[in-house]
């Protein structure tokens, strides 16, 4: 399902119109990231957890050459899902 696709069923489910409906999911969306970058974790009860997790620099390789290569760190985002949403897909 592509942003498109969930702004349109936003839209369908809840008779907002497809305008709307786009802000409403860009909202949504900057709100997680807002979260994740002050708090570090934002809960969807019953749906998912996003939480970021700082990961150090490290040494690679180049799988091609076998050069060493330094991986710059970075935070990374982890999502787990909660018991509705397991629930839901089996």
């Amino acid at each position: 399902m592509t942003k498109a696709d969930l702004v349109n069923y936003i839209a369908e489910e809840t008779g907002l119109t497809k305008a709307d409906a786009t802000r409403s999911l860009d909202a949504m969306m900057a709100g997680v990231i807002k979260g994740l970058k002050k708090e570090g974790k934002v809960t969807l009860t019953g749906f998912c957890t996003f939480a970021s997790k700082n990961k150090p620099a490290k040494e690679g390789r180049n799988p091609r050459t076998g050069e060493k290569v330094r991986i710059p760190a970075k935070v990374a985002v982890t999502i787990k899902a909660g018991s509705k949403l397991k629930d839901a897909l089996n």
